[in-house]
Protein backbone atom coordinates (compact mmCIF):
# COMPACT_ATOMS: atom_id res chain seq x y z
CA UNK A 1 0.00 0.00 0.00
CA UNK A 2 1.36 3.25 -1.23
CA UNK A 3 -0.46 6.07 0.59
CA UNK A 4 -0.60 10.10 -0.10
CA UNK A 5 -1.48 11.58 3.15
CA UNK A 6 -3.04 15.27 2.27
CA UNK A 7 -3.82 16.17 5.98
CA UNK A 8 -2.12 15.73 9.41
CA UNK A 9 -4.39 13.56 10.94
CA UNK A 10 -3.76 10.71 8.52
CA UNK A 11 -0.04 11.09 9.29
CA UNK A 12 -0.54 11.01 12.92
CA UNK A 13 -2.59 8.21 12.53
CA UNK A 14 -0.51 6.08 10.86
CA UNK A 15 2.70 7.21 13.05
CA UNK A 16 0.30 6.02 15.69
CA UNK A 17 -0.29 2.78 14.16
CA UNK A 18 3.08 1.92 13.67
CA UNK A 19 2.82 2.01 9.79
CA UNK A 20 4.87 5.57 8.08
CA UNK A 21 6.45 3.25 5.93
CA UNK A 22 3.36 3.14 3.64
CA UNK A 23 3.65 7.01 2.92
CA UNK A 24 5.28 7.89 0.11
CA UNK A 25 3.65 11.43 0.04
CA UNK A 26 2.60 14.19 2.58
CA UNK A 27 2.07 17.59 3.29
CA UNK A 28 4.30 19.98 5.20
CA UNK A 29 1.80 20.23 8.34
CA UNK A 30 1.98 16.61 7.97
CA UNK A 31 6.11 16.79 8.72
CA UNK A 32 5.06 19.94 11.15
CA UNK A 33 2.86 17.43 12.97
CA UNK A 34 5.22 14.13 12.76
CA UNK A 35 8.67 15.19 12.78
CA UNK A 36 10.12 11.58 11.80
CA UNK A 37 8.54 12.34 8.46
CA UNK A 38 11.21 14.86 7.88
CA UNK A 39 13.66 12.17 8.31
CA UNK A 40 12.08 9.82 5.31
CA UNK A 41 12.85 12.62 2.88
CA UNK A 42 9.51 11.80 1.11
CA UNK A 43 8.16 14.32 -1.40
CA UNK A 44 6.00 17.06 0.44
CA UNK A 45 2.53 17.68 -1.46
CA UNK A 46 -0.06 20.75 -1.17
CA UNK A 47 -2.44 19.84 1.29
CA UNK A 48 -6.23 18.78 0.71
CA UNK A 49 -7.17 22.54 -0.19
CA UNK A 50 -5.22 23.18 -2.59
CA UNK A 51 -3.93 19.92 -3.94
CA UNK A 52 -1.88 19.22 -7.25
CA UNK A 53 -2.74 16.81 -9.27
CA UNK A 54 0.31 16.50 -11.33
CA UNK A 55 3.00 16.16 -7.98
CA UNK A 56 0.44 13.70 -6.71
CA UNK A 57 0.87 11.54 -9.46
CA UNK A 58 4.38 11.73 -10.02
CA UNK A 59 4.61 9.93 -6.39
CA UNK A 60 2.28 7.09 -7.70
CA UNK A 61 0.68 6.75 -4.76
CA UNK A 62 -2.20 3.69 -4.77
CA UNK A 63 -4.16 5.53 -2.59
CA UNK A 64 -4.82 9.22 -1.80
CA UNK A 65 -6.27 9.85 1.70
CA UNK A 66 -7.68 13.73 2.47
CA UNK A 67 -9.16 14.58 5.38
CA UNK A 68 -11.55 17.73 6.65
CA UNK A 69 -10.95 20.50 5.92
CA UNK A 70 -10.67 20.08 2.25
CA UNK A 71 -11.81 21.45 -0.95
CA UNK A 72 -14.29 19.35 -3.31
CA UNK A 73 -12.71 21.07 -6.29
CA UNK A 74 -9.11 19.49 -5.24
CA UNK A 75 -10.88 16.26 -4.53
CA UNK A 76 -12.65 16.43 -7.64
CA UNK A 77 -9.33 17.00 -9.55
CA UNK A 78 -7.44 13.78 -8.34
CA UNK A 79 -10.61 11.95 -9.06
CA UNK A 80 -10.03 12.70 -12.82
CA UNK A 81 -6.90 11.77 -12.51
CA UNK A 82 -7.99 8.14 -12.14
CA UNK A 83 -6.37 7.50 -9.08
CA UNK A 84 -8.55 5.98 -5.85
CA UNK A 85 -9.25 9.22 -3.03
CA UNK A 86 -10.15 8.27 0.44
CA UNK A 87 -12.20 11.27 2.08
CA UNK A 88 -13.00 11.07 5.53
CA UNK A 89 -15.12 13.63 7.09
CA UNK A 90 -16.07 13.21 10.56
CA UNK A 91 -17.99 15.26 12.62
CA UNK A 92 -18.60 13.06 15.86
CA UNK A 93 -15.89 10.98 18.28
CA UNK A 94 -17.53 7.98 17.04
CA UNK A 95 -16.58 9.18 13.67
CA UNK A 96 -12.94 9.58 14.79
CA UNK A 97 -12.89 6.29 16.35
CA UNK A 98 -14.66 4.47 12.61
CA UNK A 99 -12.08 6.07 10.84
CA UNK A 100 -9.39 4.88 12.79
CA UNK A 101 -10.23 1.38 12.55
CA UNK A 102 -10.78 1.95 8.37
CA UNK A 103 -7.17 3.22 8.31
CA UNK A 104 -5.63 0.11 10.46
CA UNK A 105 -7.59 -2.42 8.37
CA UNK A 106 -6.31 -0.65 5.16
CA UNK A 107 -2.65 -0.36 6.51
CA UNK A 108 -3.10 -4.44 8.06
CA UNK A 109 -2.50 -2.62 11.69
CA UNK A 110 -5.68 -3.60 13.21
CA UNK A 111 -4.58 -4.38 16.79
CA UNK A 112 -2.75 -1.28 17.47
CA UNK A 113 -5.60 0.39 15.86
CA UNK A 114 -7.97 -0.82 18.26
CA UNK A 115 -5.10 -0.43 21.01
CA UNK A 116 -5.47 3.45 19.76
CA UNK A 117 -9.48 3.18 20.14
CA UNK A 118 -9.28 1.98 23.66
CA UNK A 119 -7.68 4.86 24.79
CA UNK A 120 -8.99 7.51 23.42
CA UNK A 121 -12.38 6.26 24.82
CA UNK A 122 -10.55 4.97 28.22
CA UNK A 123 -9.52 8.78 28.61
CA UNK A 124 -12.66 10.24 28.04
CA UNK A 125 -14.51 7.92 30.55
CA UNK A 126 -11.49 9.21 33.46
CA UNK A 127 -12.00 12.57 32.92
CA UNK A 128 -15.81 12.15 32.39
CA UNK A 129 -15.83 10.33 35.57
CA UNK A 130 -13.84 12.79 37.16
CA UNK A 131 -15.71 16.14 36.22
CA UNK A 132 -19.01 14.87 38.05
CA UNK A 133 -17.47 15.33 41.00
CA UNK A 134 -17.83 18.74 40.61
CA UNK A 135 -22.02 19.58 40.21
CA UNK A 136 -21.55 23.46 38.84
CA UNK A 137 -20.89 23.23 34.90
CA UNK A 138 -19.34 26.30 33.89
CA UNK A 139 -20.58 27.45 29.88
CA UNK A 140 -17.56 27.10 27.38
CA UNK A 141 -17.46 28.93 24.28
CA UNK A 142 -15.02 27.33 21.53
CA UNK A 143 -13.61 29.37 18.81
CA UNK A 144 -12.38 27.30 15.93
CA UNK A 145 -11.88 31.04 13.49
CA UNK A 146 -12.14 34.48 14.36
CA UNK A 147 -13.33 35.89 10.54
CA UNK A 148 -16.02 35.26 11.05
CA UNK A 149 -16.04 33.84 14.05
CA UNK A 150 -17.07 29.83 14.39
CA UNK A 151 -17.88 27.47 16.71
CA UNK A 152 -15.76 24.67 17.35
CA UNK A 153 -16.45 21.65 15.48
CA UNK A 154 -18.96 18.76 17.18
CA UNK A 155 -15.83 16.63 18.48
CA UNK A 156 -14.84 19.55 20.41
CA UNK A 157 -18.38 19.79 21.86
CA UNK A 158 -17.81 16.26 23.70
CA UNK A 159 -14.92 17.43 24.68
CA UNK A 160 -15.73 19.86 26.73
CA UNK A 161 -19.19 17.61 28.05
CA UNK A 162 -16.60 15.17 28.74
CA UNK A 163 -14.91 17.47 31.13
CA UNK A 164 -17.35 18.61 32.90
CA UNK A 165 -18.43 22.15 30.75
CA UNK A 166 -21.69 22.87 28.76
CA UNK A 167 -20.78 24.16 24.96
CA UNK A 168 -21.81 27.16 23.99
CA UNK A 169 -23.52 27.51 20.39
CA UNK A 170 -24.19 25.21 17.37
CA UNK A 171 -20.88 23.43 16.62
CA UNK A 172 -19.05 24.30 13.59
CA UNK A 173 -21.34 27.02 13.23
CA UNK A 174 -20.76 31.44 12.47
CA UNK A 175 -21.91 33.20 14.94
CA UNK A 176 -21.45 37.19 16.34
CA UNK A 177 -19.24 38.71 19.41
CA UNK A 178 -23.36 40.20 20.28
CA UNK A 179 -24.67 36.78 20.57
CA UNK A 180 -21.45 35.48 22.80
CA UNK A 181 -21.77 38.45 24.99
CA UNK A 182 -25.41 38.20 25.14
CA UNK A 183 -24.28 34.28 26.28
CA UNK A 184 -22.00 35.30 28.77
CA UNK A 185 -20.22 32.21 28.81
CA UNK A 186 -17.84 31.01 32.52
CA UNK A 187 -15.41 30.31 30.07
CA UNK A 188 -13.73 31.70 26.72
CA UNK A 189 -11.20 28.99 24.72
CA UNK A 190 -9.44 30.18 21.30
CA UNK A 191 -7.82 27.57 18.87
CA UNK A 192 -7.90 29.02 15.87
CA UNK A 193 -6.96 26.77 12.61
CA UNK A 194 -3.20 26.98 11.18
CA UNK A 195 -2.50 29.68 14.19
CA UNK A 196 -1.11 27.20 16.80
CA UNK A 197 -0.81 29.02 20.21
CA UNK A 198 -0.81 32.05 18.48
CA UNK A 199 -4.07 33.75 19.32
CA UNK A 200 -3.76 37.38 20.77
CA UNK A 201 -6.26 36.92 23.79
CA UNK A 202 -5.97 40.51 25.06
CA UNK A 203 -6.81 41.72 21.52
CA UNK A 204 -9.48 39.66 20.58
CA UNK A 205 -11.14 41.32 24.09
CA UNK A 206 -11.08 45.02 23.39
CA UNK A 207 -11.62 44.33 19.57
CA UNK A 208 -14.92 42.35 20.47
CA UNK A 209 -15.93 44.86 23.62
CA UNK A 210 -15.46 41.55 26.14
CA UNK A 211 -13.53 42.65 28.77
CA UNK A 212 -16.75 42.79 30.79
CA UNK A 213 -18.13 39.22 30.17
CA UNK A 214 -18.00 36.76 33.39
CA UNK A 215 -14.97 34.63 31.65
CA UNK A 216 -12.59 37.91 31.43
CA UNK A 217 -13.42 38.89 34.80
CA UNK A 218 -12.46 35.61 36.13
CA UNK A 219 -9.73 35.22 34.16
CA UNK A 220 -10.80 32.34 32.42
CA UNK A 221 -10.09 33.48 28.87
CA UNK A 222 -7.39 30.33 27.27
CA UNK A 223 -5.90 29.63 23.58
CA UNK A 224 -5.46 25.65 23.17
CA UNK A 225 -2.70 24.82 20.46
CA UNK A 226 -5.28 24.69 17.65
CA UNK A 227 -3.35 20.75 16.84
CA UNK A 228 -5.74 19.86 19.76
CA UNK A 229 -8.60 20.39 18.79
CA UNK A 230 -8.99 20.62 15.34
CA UNK A 231 -6.94 17.63 14.05
CA UNK A 232 -9.50 14.74 14.43
CA UNK A 233 -6.59 12.04 15.80
CA UNK A 234 -5.78 10.92 18.93
CA UNK A 235 -3.73 14.67 20.06
CA UNK A 236 -7.27 15.13 20.95
CA UNK A 237 -6.62 13.86 24.11
CA UNK A 238 -4.32 16.68 25.03
CA UNK A 239 -7.18 18.79 23.55
CA UNK A 240 -9.41 17.34 26.66
CA UNK A 241 -6.66 18.02 28.86
CA UNK A 242 -6.54 20.83 27.95
CA UNK A 243 -9.96 21.71 28.34
CA UNK A 244 -10.44 20.03 31.71
CA UNK A 245 -7.99 22.05 33.31
CA UNK A 246 -9.69 25.32 31.58
CA UNK A 247 -13.06 24.52 32.98
CA UNK A 248 -12.04 23.11 36.13
CA UNK A 249 -8.76 24.54 36.99
CA UNK A 250 -9.18 23.43 40.62
CA UNK A 251 -9.96 19.69 39.81
CA UNK A 252 -7.44 18.88 36.85
CA UNK A 253 -3.98 19.76 36.62
CA UNK A 254 -2.68 22.65 34.13
CA UNK A 255 -2.21 21.98 30.85
CA UNK A 256 1.86 23.05 30.03
CA UNK A 257 0.54 23.99 26.27
CA UNK A 258 -2.77 25.85 27.52
CA UNK A 259 -2.04 29.41 27.19
CA UNK A 260 -4.33 32.05 29.87
CA UNK A 261 -5.01 35.41 29.67
CA UNK A 262 -3.01 37.21 32.16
Amino acid sequence: MRIASLQPSISITLAHLGRLDTLVACTRYCVDAVPELALRRIPVLHDSWSANTEEILATRPDLVIASVPYRMESLAAILKTGLPVLALAPHSLADIAKDTRLLASLVQAVEPGETLIHTLQHSLAQTRQRAQAVPIRPLVYCEEWGKPLLHSQPWVAELVEAAGGRFLGAAGKATTPEAIAAADPDVLVFAWCGAGDRVPLHRVLQQRNWQHLRAAQSGQVYCIPDEFLNTPAIPLLEGLSCLASAIHPRLFSTHPRLIRLV
